[in-house]
């Protein structure tokens, strides 16, 4: 018999998705948490899942610590404890040495005279060295301020400090609403959050990837200059700013590279729902209780149109039955968790 696991009903549920469980798992795992143990059997029944995709995911749960029973019961670890565990996996020590390496050979790219020895002077010729990450920073504010049509980003940290990100977040919305296209490569975050400013994720010109590792730290501007810092081990010696067409093609070369092999942890996600104010009104009615003929009654609408509107709902979602919307719905805080017991007709 599995070892059983306090959880409280209902607790805030992480997005397992987003640390690369599948939607599968993820939403079992969320049903678990929300609704109490369950056993196999009536998970499938509850969520309308083939058995084979709930012993999978559940399979997936074990394996990750984030579930633990058999075919008779299956109970949640705490939120919490699912999360640093799922987050002590993901922390991993970054590859210097090949960091060092790609650093190396495009410095050997600069003119015969430019080489890491000559860091800490006048370097000329397309070369300009910023010796802290504060005037680095001011640099980029010019650089990003007359920029016009492209900015790449290459990122290797799996978090950020709070004066890096205060001072990022601003530049790439105005960058952005200028019309400036935008497009990241970042390692898989240490936590759940982004590498990115989350309010402009949906944003056209925002383009979002990962991989599990990254050649070295880079920023572009415009295709025309680019930033690196002068030592990979050693942020706080400053960025070297490079302008030789030769330099500056070979590293957005070595940028277009990753970046087709990358992918947009998004994709594997819960689905992005924004819902109108009618949509919104009907969900909450219906997790609150009521039925299709009494959520239509109060919103003085026909019983058809409440059913074309969960249709729509459930297609838009790519979910087969209403305890699956309700869940998921759930999951984006779009409306309140289903109760315990729900009625396909409710």
């Amino acid at each position: 018999m599995a070892r059983r696991m306090s959880v409280a009903i209902g607790a805030a549920v992480p997005d397992l998705a987003r640390w690369g469980l599948s939607s599968d798992a993820d939403l079992i795992y969320r049903t678990l948490v929300t609704m109490g143990a369950r056993n196999a059997h009536g998970l499938a029944v509850e969520l309308g899942l083939p058995a084979r995709r709930v012993e999978d995911a559940l399979a997936e749960l074990r394996a990750v610590g984030a579930a633990a029973g058999d075919r008779s019961i299956w109970a949640p670890r705490p939120p919490a404890e699912v999360v640093e565990a799922l987050r002590r996996r993901r922390l991993r020590p970054a590859d210097r040495n090949a960091q060092v390496r790609t650093h190396h050979a495009v410095v050997r790219r600069m003119a015969g005279r430019h080489g890491v020895a000559a860091l800490g002077g006048e370097l000329g010729d397309g070369v300009r060295y910023l010796p802290t990450r504060e005037l680095t920073r001011r640099r980029l504010a010019e650089l990003m301020a007359a920029e016009r049509v492209e900015h790449l980003a290459i990122n290797t940290e799996q978090s950020f400090d709070a004066a890096s990100a205060r001072a990022a977040a601003p530049l790439s919305r105005q960058i952005i609403e200028r019309g400036v296209r935008m497009r990241v490569l970042g390692l898989p975050p240490a936590d759940r959050d982004l590498h990115v400013d989350t309010t402009v994720l949906d944003h056209p010109f925002l383009g979002y990837r990962e991989a599990p590792e990254m050649p070295m730290k880079l920023l572009v501007i415009d295709r025309r200059q680019v930033l690196f810092p002068a030592d990979p081990a050693d942020l706080e010696r400053g960025y070297l700013e490079i302008s030789q067409p030769g330099v500056v093609r070979a590293l957005v070369t070595l940028f277009e590279q990753h970046w087709a092999q990358a992918t947009d942890p998004r994709e594997h996600g819960m689905p992005h729902i924004t819902l109108d104010d009618r949509e919104r009104e009907l969900v909450s009615l219906l997790a609150l209780g009521y039925t299709d003929l009494s959520a239509a009654a109060r919103m003085r609408i026909s019983t058809r149109l409440v059913t074309k509107i969960m249709r729509n709902l459930m297609d838009r979602l790519g979910v087969e039955n209403r305890f699956q919307l309700g869940m998921v719905l759930g999951a984006a805080r779009q409306t309140p968790m289903p109760p315990a017991t729900c009625e396909e007709n409710r």
